[in-house]
């Protein structure tokens, strides 16, 4: 009769560990899936065009040389990487039909993508004290926000968010699989893959909310603080010019920040037990793809020297 640890020890051995994982994506509506690649395809082209202009134009016009849209052209360019991580993966799985992921490949993506999700928190966080400066504290703005103390910014944003990738992608991937390979998703998010995870993943999950709360509710909190001493101080002008002008710069800002940390917060921060696999594929959807969309649309449709450097650099280009 086998003794207890040659029972353990036949377990393990019977147990596979998984050495790929198969990306579900959208397979659950076959009928659409080449309408799909289609829109995808297009909202991919529409991000990189859009960020491209708005980096280009940014770097060219030389009356937007200014700290504001510094951190705008360093936010587009993290945009165009951020869903150049997903999107093509993505409708490479349309084409071919499978959604087999390797380990290694798996770990890497979700790597990036927190990475990248990461900046882009801290880079909003930094855009919002720059229009503090600017409106609360105008005199000593240029010595404040000197060209130094944005790359300090944009590079402290980046170090922060490599530091915290690398270490909450190690813990995750640390664990083992072993069951189901399938993940309900269309990329290595983490919650998906932590519930296809071996064992005990209490200590994954808290180290996964305690990094939600730093990048998500901690710069959200800031940016809250922020807005609301730009808007009191809005309020005080005394010119209808200057108001609507200081809301200008702002409310495009602010939008963005809503929808980015509205849904990215929700996927993080809310219980799993009370989120549901489609309501979380939706809401990545929301914040990986759709979100990058608007971005530029807002920022260019509600920004008057935007505006005005577009139609400049249309004129070059057709004259």
């Amino acid at each position: 009769m086998p003794t207890g640890g040659e029972q353990i020890k036949a377990e393990k051995s019977n147990t596979t560990m998984v050495m790929e994982f198969i990306l579900l994506g959208f397979s659950d509506t076959p009928h659409l899936q080449w309408m799909l690649f289609g829109i995808f395809l297009l909202l991919y082209l529409t991000i990189l065009t859009c960020n491209s202009i708005i980096i280009l134009i940014t770097q060219t016009d030389s009356s937007l040389q200014t700290p504001m849209y510094f951190f705008l052209s360093n936010f587009s360019f993290v945009e165009i990487c951020y869903v150049t991580v997903t999107i093509p993966r993505m409708l490479m799985d349309f084409c071919t039909q499978k959604g087999n992921i390797s380990l290694c490949a798996c770990s890497t993506q979700m790597c990036f993508v927190l990475l990248l999700g990461g900046t882009e928190c801290l880079l909003l966080t930094a855009m919002a004290y720059d229009r503090y400066v600017a409106i609360c504290n105008p005199l000593h703005y240029p010595l404040v926000m000197s060209h130094k103390v944005c790359m300090q910014l944009v590079a402290a944003s980046w170090v922060t968010a490599i530091q915290a990738a690398i270490g909450l992608t190690y813990l995750i991937f640390s664990l083992p699989f072993c069951g189901s390979n399938r993940i309900n998703h269309f990329f290595c998010d983490i919650p998906p893959v932590l519930q296809l995870a071996c064992g005990d993943t209490s200590m994954n999950n808290i180290a996964v909310y305690m990094s939600s709360m730093v990048f998500f509710l901690v710069p959200f909190l800031l940016i809250s603080a922020s807005y609301g001493k730009i808007i009191s101080n809005i309020l005080k002008m005394s010119s209808a010019r200057g108001r609507n002008k200081a809301f200008s710069t702002c409310s495009s800002h602010l939008t963005v920040v809503v929808l980015f940390y509205g849904t990215a917060s929700i996927t993080y921060l809310q219980p799993k037990s009370n989120q549901s696999k489609g309501t979380g594929k939706l809401l990545s959807l929301f914040y990986t793809i759709l979100i990058p969309t608007l971005n530029p649309i807002i920022y260019t449709l509600r920004n008057k020297d935007i505006t005005m450097a577009l139609r400049k650099l249309l004129t070059k280009l057709l004259t």
